[in-house]
């Protein structure tokens, strides 16, 4: 597992869209963590708490861990949509 499999700017091609080389630590200083990562369905999300956990888990920690903590606290501001 690498950082890049939690950011939004890896392509599909499994390459930095800025041209950064791929870190293999869990430090990048252009880190930009999706929600998306963390939680494949809107409904597998149940709290900030469970993505920090998720996060620190898989070793993310320091200023990107403090990144996925504000996506986590942002995606509670969200209301979730009910499908009919």
């Amino acid at each position: 597992m690498i950082i890049c499999d939690f950011c939004l700017l890896r392509s599909p091609e499994g390459t930095c869209r800025l041209g950064l080389n791929i870190p293999k630590t869990m430090k990048c200083r252009e880190f930009s963590p999706g929600i998306e990562q963390f939680c494949a369905k809107r409904s597998d999300f149940v709290s900030p708490n469970q993505i920090i956990e998720m996060a620190r888990f898989f070793g993310i920690e320091r200023t990107e861990l403090k990144k996925v903590k504000i996506i986590a606290e942002q995606r509670v501001d969200v209301p979730v949509a009910k499908s009919s």
